[in-house]
């Protein structure tokens, strides 16, 4: 405990002359481990870590390769991941994709070579990001690490708890999003709700970066515990088949809207406009933006 309590007093200490993270948004202070989950070292050794390297991505499917660990503040299956903690500082992009509107909220435990936990990125610090071009929604992170000297490897454990289940996540209806994205009037539909649920995919990929906020692990002056070796380091990820994801059915509001929106552009003799609406009303389950199409197409 005094080992504990003087690495964290002197990472403070160094961290002032560091460049840091603002967690001013969401009032959270990592390096306090109040409201962490205090779990047994040896519940911590049962499980696989799996390593990420730098430049590299992480995707876990829970329902299939998640794993157990029976702990009263924690519900369903958790992620365990290594990252190496010899090449500087790390900057880490977590990602809890929400699906059918459904989401894993996900906290962040991070633990030092020694299974010693240094810093706690709760659930609140994880916040929704809108779909892009190359994601859909998700509940999204980036944690900044800076690993102690002879620091050699770093754990993250990534869990929900049954709070999280209590509440939910408010996406931005695609309809919205859309419009906003070309420019159009956004139009006033009710935005879909995500259910907090103890499945998921997450993905979580590994960079090296000069402006991190957090450092973990024993510096220079404190007393050197050998390392504890933490159950089976897997080498690789084990690729797993996984049956096609049925698409969420479109809210009856975003459909109209579409429909509405490609008549308008027909009749306003902009198809090219009319075509894009439907690629975009399809993508997202229409099963009448087709029909909408030909039909206001072929009216004289």
């Amino acid at each position: 405990m005094k080992k504990k309590l003087l690495a964290l007093c002197l990472s403070m200490g160094l961290l002032a002359g560091v460049p840091a993270i603002s967690f001013a948004e969401v009032n959270i202070v990592p390096q306090d481990l109040s409201a962490a989950p205090n779990i047994a070292t040896t519940a911590l050794q049962q499980l696989s870590w799996i390593p990420v390297n730098p430049a590299e991505k992480s995707i876990i499917d829970l329902a299939q390769q998640g794993q157990s660990l029976n702990f009263a503040n924690i519900s369903g299956p958790v992620a365990a991941y290594s990252v190496p903690a010899n090449m500087g500082e790390l900057t880490i992009n977590l990602n809890s994709e929400i699906n059918r509107h459904q989401v894993y909220s996900p906290n962040v435990l991070v633990f030092d070579q020694n299974m010693t936990p240094f810093a706690y990125f709760p659930s609140q610090y994880f916040t929704y990001q809108e779909a892009s071009v190359m994601e859909g929604d998700s509940l999204s992170g980036t944690i900044k690490l800076t690993p102690a000297l002879g620091q050699k490897q770093l754990y993250l454990l990534v869990f929900t708890t049954p709070d999280d289940l209590k509440n939910t996540t408010t996406q931005i209806d695609p309809a919205k999003a859309y419009a906003k994205g070309v420019g159009n009037a956004v139009p006033d539909i009710p935005d879909p709700i995500a259910k907090h649920v103890t499945q998921g995919k997450l993905k979580l990929n590994v960079a090296s970066n000069s402006n991190s906020s957090v450092l973990i692990g024993a510096l220079f002056g404190s007393p050197k515990v050998a390392p504890v070796t933490v159950g089976d380091t897997a080498s690789t990820s084990v690729a797993v088949a996984t049956p096609p994801v049925k698409q969420a059915e479109i809210l009856s509001g975003t459909e109209d809207y579409f429909n509405q929106a490609i008549k308008k552009s027909i009749d306003n003799g902009d198809i090219d406009s009319a075509l894009k609406l439907l690629d975009e009303a399809e993508r997202l389950g229409s099963k009448s933006a087709r029909k909408t199409f030909i039909e206001n197409v072929k009216k004289p």
